[in-house]
């Protein structure tokens, strides 16, 4: 994509133009801009857009002067549109501000040990290998659901303790709780609430369940982990898999279906992946880079602060732009082209760093690894057949839908395998 236009009309708040893939061009104008770019809110105070590179690390990072547990991490004020709903702010991670969110992280990580996310890996090596095997007789499929959607979900599922007749219970909550601002998904704040409620309902079920029958999942973990006598309330478990269930499952969807778009429109790299797969580390980060799967996140002023040479007020709304910030001219050449060999490649799609990076991105990065590698050995032609369908959000950058086919391969196992249970009932012990 290039982006040679940038006097353009600006309106983040149109969603519509997000859907339409319309939205570079708008971040490429006000990168040009000096300081941080002013926003009006028809509902609302307004808010300061950071679209820069290195002004979004600073923001970031900066968790004394930046709260996302003051007006949480939506564009809208929490109360605006979400009456009803629980207040998330200061119960799960994503709102929080150390040095709550520091303690919360430490507990939350005894669920993300060495061992489990190696027993995981080897799971899900065989995993990938019998997603490819449902599709590959057919030289068709839908590339999100089939093939993208199911890695993360599986895992996500297999980490949860959840069983895997049960994961698309998962996938369903998911798509509910992002896709709010898209009609396929009801489109109001109710269905999300309500998503949400089932998802707490459920996840009360599964805390039950190990408190009676202790397991090497991350449930168990959690309901026990103690730092100095602390635990997490039952609000604060509630929300942890509320993130665990959208965090494990969109992104990494998302990103698995921005990359293989990207390959089917740059043939020549496609090929190349195929040809030589120790490229596809590098790959991987180009396409993190590329998909940019979370486009932004909000912050509130608690102080008056200057950023980027603009006079922020305590109380101001800030919102940084991710998906800017990895097509920003100073930190990237040629930004809009898609390139597997490009390197470095600090993106920041996992975050601009510090306290609120990504807790699973090294589990992200193995699941990516994974598929591609067992598409890029199996899949040498995959060709898109149809328009892509894309979710109507300026949150979340999703790929609802995208038909594909290739040429019919044979299957590694014989049969289709029916998931059931989950691995860790059959881990061993340490």
């Amino acid at each position: 994509m290039a982006v040679d236009e940038v006097n353009v009309d600006i309106d983040v708040l149109d969603i519509d133009r997000f859907q339409r893939l319309e939205h570079h061009p708008m971040f490429a104008a006000m990168r040009q801009q000096p300081g941080l770019y002013w926003h009006d809110e028809p509902d609302g105070p307004g808010f300061w857009n950071v679209t820069r590179y290195d002004d979004l690390v600073q923001v970031n990072r900066d968790t004394a002067n930046f709260s996302s547990e003051v007006g949480g991490i939506s564009i809208p004020d929490y109360h605006d549109n979400q009456e009803g709903a629980m207040d998330p702010r200061g119960l799960m991670m994503l709102y929080m501000d150390p040095p709550k969110h520091t303690r919360y992280r430490t507990l939350v990580q005894k669920g993300f040990t060495p061992r489990m996310i190696g027993l995981l890996e080897q799971y899900l090596t065989h995993r990938a290998i019998l997603i490819v095997d449902n599709i590959i007789e057919r030289g068709e499929c839908d590339f999100v659901e089939d093939l993208a959607s199911e890695l993360p979900l599986q895992a996500i599922a297999e980490i949860m303790g959840v069983p895997q007749e049960e994961r698309r219970l998962l996938f369903d909550w998911s798509n509910r709780l992002i896709g709010m601002d898209d009609p396929e998904y009801a489109g109001d704040r109710e269905a999300g609430s309500t998503a949400a409620a089932e998802l707490y309902m459920y996840a009360n079920g599964l805390a039950q369940q190990r408190r009676a029958d202790p397991r090497d999942d991350i449930v168990t973990k959690l309901i026990n982990a103690e730092i100095d006598g602390d635990k997490l309330t039952e609000l604060e478990f509630d929300m942890f898999m509320l993130l665990l269930t959208v965090a494990g499952n969109e992104t990494t969807r998302n990103t698995t279906s921005w990359g293989m778009w990207a390959l089917m429109q740059n043939p020549d790299q496609y090929k190349a992946l195929v040809d030589d797969p120790d490229k596809l580390d590098r790959a991987i980060e180009e396409i993190l880079r590329w998909a940019t799967p979370v486009y932004h996140f909000r912050r509130t002023a608690v102080n008056d602060v200057e950023v980027a040479g603009t006079q922020v007020k305590k109380g101001d709304k800030v919102v940084m732009w991710h998906v800017s910030a990895d097509r920003d001219e100073t930190q990237f050449d040629d930004p809009y082209t898609f390139d597997i060999e490009r390197w470095p490649n600090k993106h920041i799609a996992f975050g601009g760093g510090g306290a609120h990076y990504c807790l699973g991105a090294n589990l992200a990065r193995m699941e990516l690894r994974l598929i591609f590698r067992e598409i890029l050995e199996r899949i040498p032609d995959m060709r898109q057949t149809g328009d892509v369908d894309i979710l109507r959000s300026n949150f979340i950058g999703g790929i609802k839908r995208m038909p594909v086919a290739f040429t019919p391969g044979e299957r590694k196992n014989p049969g289709p395998v029916q998931l059931k249970g989950t691995l860790y009932e059959d881990a061993p012990a340490d």
